[in-house]
């Protein structure tokens, strides 16, 4: 049987949501191994001078414990 954990994590990109999903995960696997599944829980967007200027997400990483 295996045994799951879910941490959530916020995370930031000037590019695009998928660049801070991908930062949320890069990041976390420094201290997390066995990461198998992330969820994207929330996105928002900071705009100014009507420009989106920072991308974020809200993502729920799931992996396996030992």
């Amino acid at each position: 049987m295996a045994v799951l954990k879910v941490i959530e994590v916020l995370a930031n990109s000037e590019k695009s949501w998928e660049d801070a999903t991908r930062k949320a995960v890069k990041h976390a696997s420094k201290s997390v191994k066995n990461i198998c599944s992330v969820y994207v829980n929330e996105q928002s967007a900071c705009v100014e001078d009507d420009e989106v200027t920072e991308f974020r997400v809200n993502v729920k990483i799931t992996f396996s414990v030992d």
